[in-house]
């Protein structure tokens, strides 16, 4: 690993779009540093969600809930001591296993059955992360403003995890059956 690739930095916390395009392309770059030698999923997700959580503004908590059997069970994160254990279909990441779709939280006070692990948490996002049509857990990031994140997020980010993903060794004990 080099020196680029361990360095992140936090951008300004209002960006225009165009900015904002850059800082992901950016992300995108650092992560294809990061997995050009590394398959190791558990490796690779750690690594993920440590360089978006320095890599983006206004955020609180970054990281993964893994699959098993009908929960997510929480994996590599950054931030505070987070809940263990979400059943599919409760809260903002069980909502979106059970969709296998993204769900944005403009404000996770009005979102019904959000499950508060920090209080700060103002908006969320989750997106599904798959890996050859299986179901492998859930990107989930917080953030203590209020509508932090919108379609544009949404999209770099499921570029991201398809990129990582794309990179990746998915043990096959973490795939759930395709959809």
């Amino acid at each position: 690993m080099n020196d680029r690739t361990t360095r992140t930095s936090r951008v300004p916390s209002t960006l225009e779009d165009s900015d904002r395009t850059a800082t992901y392309e950016a992300v995108r770059e650092q992560l294809r540093s990061l997995i050009a030698d590394q398959t190791d999923f558990l490796a690779n997700i750690a690594n993920f969600a440590a360089l978006l959580f320095n890599s983006l503004p206004r955020l609180n908590w970054t990281g993964f809930y893994l699959l098993r059997g009908s929960d997510l069970v929480l994996g590599p994160f950054q931030g505070k001591p987070a809940c263990s254990c979400i059943a599919v279909g409760n809260g903002v990441c069980g909502t979106a296993a059970l969709r296998r779709a993204a769900v944005l939280v403009p404000d996770v006070h009005a979102f019904p059955g959000h499950i508060v692990c920090d209080e700060a948490s103002q908006s969320e996002i989750v997106i599904p992360m798959f890996k050859d049509g299986h179901l492998i857990g859930v990107l989930d990031m917080d953030s203590p403003v209020l509508n932090r994140f919108d379609d544009l997020d949404r999209e770099q980010l499921e570029r991201l995890l398809q990129q990582l993903m794309d990179g990746t060794v998915v043990p096959e004990y973490r795939l759930a059956p395709p959809e």
